[in-house]
């Protein structure tokens, strides 16, 4: 048997991987808690709960969870998966949330920081990430993980009820722009701005999402002054009971309502555009406007794409193509990504819906039972995994598409 008298004596992989498991240790259980929250999110939110309280309680009689009841993963392993008090059954979705989101953080941390040398998975993240590491970019690795959570609370309630709340893309979106900022501070230990995970923005980006901006907070103040109508108003009138969708015959009547509001948006970004061109700067920006830049134009064109599609498709068909919260969605995933990622994103999402609704009918073909229907969000969120995690792939997918080789 080996003995180490000093920690100079210990092989080298230990040294090299010890912290590294330790870190994976609490992200995991820091990720296993995240998990909890978003079954609370999930089951709370669509009913207009608080998330907050009142404590977490059997749904069937009431019956208040204690603390070591209440710990994620192993709560319900100690239960058996029943509660305590009535034995009624819980469901086993709770701790598999559990198991996925602290999964993704764990797996987010090493193919980002750590990913194998002289594979496919260093191209996942680059060059900034494993040299920057997790003390010089956690604010980075909280926009991912936040992303990657908010995409799982999104798809379980969107599943469920056929609806994203707003308050789900809204947190995405505000630590998206939040943890960015606070990215821009740190001293990094890479000068090339190029290897930085955004795009950075130039002054004419800057002056035109700045100008956007400033449109979408006057457009929100006429929506919610009453100056401007909220689309689908009536909606909830032609909902019939039970069913979480409804045959709105107004479709195209809506879409000026959602046209104004729109149009003070596109006026404060051409008016941006215009300033930008008078001004003709010719300094680098400060790094905070690159960056602020950077997250307000994936903003805009993420949630752009999905909003021009809605509105031409409702135009067209004369009924709702796609709902709000796929646009707040797809905004959100471009506030985290940067502008080019949600586009790769949008065109890869009607794929995935394909091989589900391809994969669905032949499995209820199978059993002899209806197929499960899912909206576009799930889609949307199961393409923007693909994109963060199987990135070499999808950009040899666009290399092939847009640039074969002559």
């Amino acid at each position: 048997m080996n003995s180490w008298n000093s920690l100079a004596d210990l092989p080298p992989w230990v040294l090299t991987w010890t912290p590294r498991i330790v870190t994976a240790l609490f992200l995991f259980a820091f990720g296993a808690s995240v998990g909890s929250f978003l079954n609370v999110v999930a089951y709370r939110l669509p009913v207009g709960r608080s998330v907050v309280s009142p404590p977490s309680r059997c749904p069937q009689c009431g019956w208040r969870l204690s603390w070591h009841e209440n710990l994620p993963i192993i709560g319900w392993i100690l239960l058996r998966g029943r509660c305590r008090r009535c034995r009624g059954k819980i469901s086993i979705q709770y701790p598999a949330i559990e198991l996925l989101v602290a999964m993704l953080f764990v797996v987010t941390y090493f193919a980002f920081f750590w990913p194998p040398r002289e594979t496919w998975m260093t191209e996942i993240g680059g060059t900034w990430w494993t040299r920057s590491q997790l003390a010089g970019a956690w604010p980075a690795y909280l926009v991912m993980v936040s992303l990657l959570s908010g995409l799982v609370a999104a798809t379980l309630v969107d599943a469920r009820t056929f609806l994203i709340p707003a308050g789900i893309t809204t947190t995405m979106t505000i630590v998206a722009v939040g943890g960015w900022l606070i990215q821009g501070t740190l001293a990094s230990r890479i000068s090339d701005p190029t290897l930085f995970p955004l795009p950075l923005a130039g002054w004419t980006t800057i002056f035109v999402t700045l100008g956007g901006l400033l449109g979408t907070v006057v457009a929100c103040q006429l929506l919610w002054s009453g100056r401007i109508r909220r689309s689908f108003a009536d909606y909830d009138d032609y909902v019939k009971e039970d069913e979480p969708l409804a045959e709105y015959p107004h479709g195209r009547r809506e879409m000026r309502h959602e046209l104004a509001f729109l149009f003070p948006i596109l006026a404060g970004g051409l008016l941006g555009w215009g300033l930008a061109v008078t001004l003709s700067l010719e300094s680098t920006p400060p790094r905070l406007l690159e960056i602020l830049g950077a997250v307000l134009l994936g903003w805009f064109v993420g949630g752009g794409l999905v909003w021009g599609v809605r509105i031409l498709g409702t135009l067209g068909f004369g009924r709702e193509a796609m709902g709000m919260g796929d646009v707040h969605l797809l905004a959100a995933i471009g506030a985290a990504l940067g502008w080019m990622d949600p586009i790769k994103i949008f065109f890869l999402a009607p794929f995935l819906a394909l091989g589900w609704i391809a994969i669905s009918r032949l499995i209820a073909k199978l059993v002899r039972r209806e197929g499960r229907e899912l909206p576009y969000g799930p889609h949307l969120a199961a393409a923007t995994m693909l994109v963060v995690f199987a990135r070499p792939f999808v950009d040899e997918l666009q290399r092939a598409l847009f640039h074969p080789p002559g």
